[in-house]
């Protein structure tokens, strides 16, 4: 990716480009907690406009510590959640915003926070639609969460998204098997609100994968 060799001889010499200091890592858990609280506890009808006031959080962030990868990931994520909220093609404009700051991430740190921007940008790719409309791409976003599982192979969020991943290839079998690796991914401290989410989605989706397969 462009100027990624660059950064990455830049990081090299300067780890403070790279680390979270304690105010950094407040921040983010922040910005973490509400998405899930958002994302997870909240009537899907009040969602977009919460969305949309964590958006502008996630977005003081990059402005304030733009060399940290992590921030652009959860505005990439806080954006494009803002997106699926609101609906419709009035939405992809806020999608294309998140694929923007996911790349920023990957262009900063693509290890950061174990190959998030990967995992979240293969999702825009899978969702979104194919041009002309927009940039869905299935074949990317296969590409994507390869790179994603290659360092978080046992992650709950790769595994999920690749699994869903599968299953909108028809790859059944496949997916069963990822979606159920994930159900066995080990929590992550401080994030219990978005693992519980997470695994009432796997198992949503595990149904409808036995379902193709009965």
């Amino acid at each position: 990716m462009k100027n990624t060799l660059c950064l990455l001889l830049l990081g090299a010499l300067s780890p403070a480009v790279w680390a979270l200091d304690a105010a950094d890592q407040q921040r983010l858990n922040d910005i973490q907690q509400r998405w899930a609280h958002i994302q997870y506890e909240l009537p899907a009808d009040q969602r977009a406009a919460k969305f949309e006031q964590l958006a502008t959080q996630a977005s003081a962030f990059t402005q304030d510590r733009q060399s940290v990868a992590e921030a652009w990931i959860w505005s990439g994520i806080v954006t494009s959640s803002w997106a699926g909220a609101q609906g419709g093609l009035g939405a992809l404009s806020k999608v294309k915003e998140a694929k923007i700051d996911l790349e920023k991430a990957l262009s900063l740190d693509p290890k950061a926070l174990q190959g998030s921007a990967y995992t979240s940008l293969a999702a825009l790719y899978d969702r979104v639609p194919g041009w002309p409309i927009g940039f869905g791409d299935s074949d990317k976003a296969q590409q994507l969460l390869e790179q994603a599982l290659q360092l978080n192979p046992d992650g709950i969020d790769s595994l999920y998204f690749w699994g869903d991943h599968l299953y909108r290839q028809k790859r059944y079998p496949q997916a069963r098997q990822a979606l159920q690796k994930a159900l066995q991914a080990a929590p992550r401290p401080g994030r219990e609100t978005a693992d519980a989410g997470r695994r009432t989605e796997i198992e949503a989706l595990l149904q409808q994968v036995n379902q193709k397969l009965d």
